[in-house]
């Protein structure tokens, strides 16, 4: 190790953890190590490696600095972020780029110099008094073409435990880097904590991405989203590699849907939030590989993708034995889990939507609440907070994906995207080709708001791919990159959509919240050409009689043609007007793809000239 490092280093560390980081012979990894202890200037500093004794030293730190509480279910632990740092906080989420680097107006960004001494100066000496930590982990299975090293420096010990429950261990991976610097970087401090061992500074919390370092700096903040820097902002980083590499680093799940003779076909798929992405995921019987981010490459002729993650940093609101049997059976059994901005009362925790009413007082992201607690502004504290979450090992879960660690990731044979859509989609549908479902489908996905989170429903938020918030390149280079991926492959995987969330005019949802069981069933059966479908204007369309055999096979109810009718009724009037809204986007989108706008206009065309022989409203049967 160079000796400036060192000369840094040996001070804060013991000859354990100095011999651990100077096995690794990486100048860039020493001086960034370095400089994340002369800047932080912590009171000592930890090395952990692959080790089990490591891991368990972070655990038993994070509850020993008070940062988690041991609950009566042996290995579960409690967390409380600060009441002010309750999610993930894209207005101080800034890219940092140098002078005359643009990533297009929906990216928000800030010039480097300037953002980098603000954020170093939030961090300068935001250590002091506390401990740090170096932790080594891989995105992706370890030693694959998939893998990509991280490095995280941090202060805060549930931080780091949430990590090692995350990702795959990475220092070993690290050893096989040699020199290289192709690697990620995170550097975070808590900063000045309160009595409850909480960010007490979170009007200077900041979260900023230097894309030339493929470094994250985050200040005085505890939330997960804004410091577990492997998730989310990795991601930010990962599409930007992805793009120089010429593979797609995605906000999908991965799972795999049986199918006849014992087959699991893999599907992976984008939905913005609040709109079944989870739920699709652990749909009963079927196997979990991955529920938030994938790497997808072309491998051997065809899609091959990864979990990113090993774990799960889910919303734990409305998780019941009802509906979510297999996460609930995990959050109430013996094992490591870390709940976080839920109620407590004698060990046990409590959330919203959980089928049992919550005792009237006991310990939350508050502090102590009570029935009819209000915060400062006089409005009520909710016992758990709507954002309260779980974090758990995927390998906890009965139906994980036994190929969850295969470094050579499992083949994609759909892709899916999902919106909220009360009045324009049908249920489920498939593209004609793969340009279709990329630009129609995916480019084109929207999610309606909800009186729970925005105050007014019905309001359409744009959001290709479900990857708008984490894009770090120009929203028309990230299409093209998605339509340039199918020439790497023998046989693209099929593109389908769904809208879990139709009504009727009278507000009435048109489908139950089991059906997307069906859904995906057919799915599985058109990926392997057994059932055929009917063509509709935006796609094609399930038939009846393979739904109605599927809703006995798969729910054991019937399903009517007057259902099949209602749901899957085309609507003319509703589909240009969306037409209208994407149009407008990526007419406004500097350098959008040819492809993208010719697919739309040919989309109205195949409407319009619907409309024209048979009105605004037209069958399935009349197709």
């Amino acid at each position: 190790m160079d000796k400036q490092y060192a000369g840094v280093l040996k001070g804060k560390m013991d000859a354990a953890s100095f011999s651990k980081l100077a096995a690794l012979e990486n100048a860039k990894l020493h001086a960034f190590v370095a400089d994340a202890v002369a800047l932080g200037q912590p009171d000592s500093v930890t090395v952990c490696t692959d080790d089990p004794a490591d891991i368990a030293y972070v655990r038993r730190r994070a509850v020993e600095a008070g940062e988690e509480t041991p609950m009566a279910v042996e290995g579960h632990t409690v967390h409380f972020d600060g009441y002010q740092d309750q999610g993930r906080d894209p207005g101080a989420t800034r890219y940092l780029l140098p002078k005359g680097v643009s990533l297009g107006p929906r990216l928000k960004a800030i010039e480097r110099d300037g953002g980098l001494k603000e954020i170093r100066g939030y961090l300068a000496g935001a250590m002091r008094g506390k401990e740090m930590f170096v932790r080594f982990f891989s995105l992706g299975p370890t030693d694959s073409v998939f893998s990509i090293s991280c490095v995280q420096c941090t202060d805060s010990a549930y931080v780091a435990h949430s990590e090692d429950l995350l990702y795959r261990p990475g220092y070993e991976q690290f050893k096989r880097l040699g020199g290289s610097g192709n690697f990620f970087r995170f550097l975070h401090s808590a900063g000045r904590l309160d009595e409850n061992r909480t960010s007490a500074d979170v009007d200077k919390r900041r979260v900023y991405i230097d894309i030339l370092e493929d470094t994250v700096y985050s200040a005085n903040t505890q939330y997960g989203g804004n410091t577990i820097g492997l998730k989310k902002l990795a991601l930010r980083l990962a599409i930007r590699k992805a793009d120089r590499e010429g593979w797609l680093a995605e906000h999908m799940f991965v799972m795999g849907v049986g199918g006849r003779g014992g087959r699991f076909t893999c599907f992976a798929g984008a939905f913005p939030s609040a709109c079944g992405k989870t739920s699709t995921a652990m749909l009963p019987g079927e196997r979990i590989v991955g529920d938030d981010i994938a790497y997808l490459r072309a491998i051997g002729g065809e899609v091959r993708a990864v979990n990113v993650e090993a774990g799960i940093f889910g919303i734990i609101r409305d998780v019941n034995p009802h509906d979510d049997p297999v996460i609930h059976k995990v959050l109430s059994s013996p094992g490591e889990v870390i709940f976080s901005n839920v109620l407590v009362k004698d060990g046990r925790p409590f959330w919203l939507g959980m089928g049992e009413d919550p005792p009237d007082r006991g310990r939350n992201y508050s502090g102590e609440w009570f029935r009819g607690k209000c915060d400062a502004d006089g409005e009520e504290i909710l016992f758990a907070h709507k954002n309260a979450r779980y974090t758990v090992a995927l390998r906890a879960l009965e139906n994980c994906d036994p190929r969850l660690d295969d470094p050579e990731g499992v083949p994609v044979r759909g892709i899916i995207y999902g919106g909220r859509d009360s009045d324009t989609s049908v249920p489920v549908q498939q593209s004609f080709d793969w340009e279709h479902g990329v630009t129609t489908m995916g480019a084109a996905l929207e999610s309606e708001s909800t009186p729970a989170t925005l105050g007014a429903e019905g309001v359409r938020t744009f959001d290709l791919m479900s990857n708008l918030q984490f894009l770090a390149i120009p929203v028309g280079q990230y299409v093209r990159n998605h339509l340039d991926f199918a020439a790497k492959v023998k046989r693209p995987p099929v593109i389908f959509a769904v809208n879990y969330f139709q009504r009727d005019k009278g507000g009435r949802y048109l489908t139950g919240m089991l059906d997307k069981h069906v859904w995906v069933k057919w799915m599985e059966r058109r990926v392997h050409g057994e059932v055929e479908a009917l063509r509709g204007p935006t796609g094609l369309i399930p038939k009846y009689e393979n739904l109605a055999g599927l809703f006995r096979d798969v729910l054991g109810r019937e399903y009517t043609r007057e259902q099949y009718v209602e749901q899957f009724t085309i609507r003319v009037p509703e589909n240009l007007a969306k037409l209208d809204r994407i149009e407008k986007i990526y007419r406004e989108t500097a350098d959008t793809p040819a492809a993208v706008l010719q697919q739309l206009a040919a989309q109205r065309q195949r409407l319009v000239k619907l409309r024209q022989a048979k009105g605004d409203y037209v069958s399935p049967m009349d197709l």
